[in-house]
């Protein structure tokens, strides 16, 4: 007997042995992101994407850019138990060899790191791999800089709605047939407000195949940071329902935790100054093959409407009053971009070094350019979530980025178009394109009221609801292009941006989902591409 039970007993010892673990690390918040940190091992599987990956997975991607000669690269990863090393490292390959430039610490709250690497070679293509433990590897490419291309070519997405959480083949196959210099996410690449790192993880598994070769800016929007809309007036506590009091719902950790995981790739911000609560900023440029990008943040420092202005509607935000005074919503003191970062644009408009192009990236546009929402039944007179409120502010921001020369590319609205902006005149201000979602569930139209062509309509523009339009805060707008949600065409798909250097043109394409760009004869929606010239910078 006594040879018989005692490796038994040996082997139980062993077993107990190898689950026993150092604490968890305890996130600072609670009710929040069940993954981030605690005993995420174990809890249920993750209903959001599966999170318990072997240990040869658990780098799960890598987001950059270069600017002024640094690289910087953020390392994202899956979950890590307490007794893992936290360690990850950077190889490159040079001479046909791997060899280590960097290691860093993950942090976690969120898993990921960020490398900075000072005085990168711009100028040629390196590959890279990150490393955690003996087998986890992701690899991928930095491209040079391509400052001799004519044309630099960006692809621009937004709302990666939780209502489909599949693969995004089309998505893929488009982009790397298209082979864009770089890409920007505009926002919402979580839709799962309370659980940002499994839709983050999510999110990567859906994309990493066209970033891991290619710089990528990703920025937060309101579901991001786990609001259905976003007021953040620098940075105060929201207490109301739908936060439209203005300020952020959830712990300042777990919003700085989404901004570093998003963001940390980003070249440095302007005025790293940080907002109320401690909270982070990312206000910055990115320099891509002489097209300079200013990265802009909508909604940190924009006042919230609640208790600021007349309520015309069940919502402080939603105007469903059609004899509402839009002059009486433009108060004194509301803020949009804030002055910070007006300086900002005002600095960045005026440097011409090196740069050919310019053009603003942000969440969403600058005026009201969807009248019906989530149905046809549902008409919005004026929405304070778009930039078109406060008038002031909007207008003020306008300026900045017609002083700079520059074009905006933006998304969020649940609608895909292409403005010309008027400030004191229809047509004297930049354009805008806002590209369609990835995912549009929500739909939204443009659908004016009269159903009549805008004033100086082109005849021969194939859409009927084009020219220039006074939007829903009295604000001066010229739809050229728009794609409503009608029969097969959902309204999701992708944007294309071309910035042709030598003809200074910009051509913006949009493209369906459900359209193979290499088919002969793929179309985009109607309306588009549209080519517009640009004065010399």
């Amino acid at each position: 007997m006594k040879n018989f039970f005692l490796p038994a007993l040996t082997l139980i010892l062993f077993s107990c042995q190898t689950k026993v673990m150092e604490p968890p690390v305890l996130a600072p918040f609670t009710d929040l992101d069940t993954i981030c940190t605690n005993d995420w091992w174990n809890r249920a599987p993750n209903p959001i994407h599966d999170v318990k990956v072997e240990r040869d997975q658990v780098v799960a991607f890598g987001l950059y850019t270069v600017m002024n000669n640094t690289l910087k690269l953020s390392a994202q990863l899956y979950p890590l138990y307490p007794d893992e090393t936290r360690t990850v490292r950077l190889e490159v390959q040079r001479g046909g060899q791997w060899i280590e430039i960097a290691t860093e610490e993950v942090n976690d709250l969120g898993w990921s790191a960020l490398f900075r690497i000072e005085n990168w070679d711009a100028t040629q293509d390196v590959a890279y791999r990150l490393r955690h433990g003996k087998e986890a590897i992701y690899e991928g490419l930095i491209r040079k800089d391509p400052v001799d291309a004519d044309e630099i070519v960006m692809v621009a997405f937004t709302g990666n709605s939780n209502r489909d959480r599949g693969s995004r083949e089309n998505y893929i196959r488009n982009v790397n047939a298209l082979d864009p210099d770089i890409l920007f996410f505009s926002g919402d690449q979580s839709y799962d407000h309370k659980e940002h790192t499994a839709a983050w993880l999510l999110f990567g598994s859906q994309f990493r195949e066209i970033f891991r070769t290619r710089p990528c800016i990703s920025i937060p929007d309101d579901h991001d940071v786990g609001q259905g809309n976003l007021w953040g007036e620098n940075g105060k506590v929201s207490t109301a329902q739908g936060c439209d009091d203005g300020g952020y719902r959830y712990h300042p950790e777990y919003i700085k935790m989404v901004e570093r995981c998003q963001t940390a790739n980003l070249p440095d911000p302007f005025d790293p100054t940080p907002i109320g609560q401690g909270i982070g900023v990312y206000y910055t440029s990115l320099v891509v093959g002489g097209v300079d990008f200013a990265i802009i943040e909508d909604r940190k420092f924009k006042s919230g409407p609640k208790g600021k202005i007349p309520q015309q509607g069940p919502r402080a935000d939603h105007i469903t009053n059609p004899d509402y005074d839009p002059g009486a919503l433009d108060l004194e003191g509301l803020v949009l971009l804030g002055e910070r970062q007006l300086k900002f644009l005002d600095q960045w408009g005026a440097q011409r070094e090196g740069v050919e192009m310019k053009a603003v990236l942000s969440q969403t546009g600058f005026g009201g350019t969807a009248h019906l929402h989530g149905s046809k039944e549902n008409r919005l007179y004026a929405d304070m979530d778009s930039n078109g409120w406060p008038q002031t502010g909007r207008n003020k921001a306008l300026r900045a980025i017609r002083r700079a020369g520059a074009v905006h590319i933006g998304g969020d609205q649940h609608l895909t178009t292409l403005v010309r902006h008027g400030i004191e005149e229809f047509r004297d201000g930049p354009w805008t394109f806002l590209v369609p979602s990835i995912v549009n569930y929500y739909k939204r139209w443009w659908w004016p009221g009269d159903e009549q062509p805008g004033m100086n309509h082109d005849p021969d523009n194939p859409l009927p609801w084009t020219g220039d339009y006074f939007d829903g805060f009295n604000n001066r707008i010229t739809m050229v292009a728009y794609a409503n949600p009608e029969g097969s065409m959902d309204g999701s798909g992708f944007g294309l941006i071309r910035f042709n250097k030598p003809a200074k043109e910009v051509t913006f394409e949009c493209w369906p989902r459900n359209i193979n760009v290499m088919q002969e004869g793929a179309k985009q929606y109607t309306g588009w591409p549209v080519t517009i010239q640009l004065d010399p910078l």
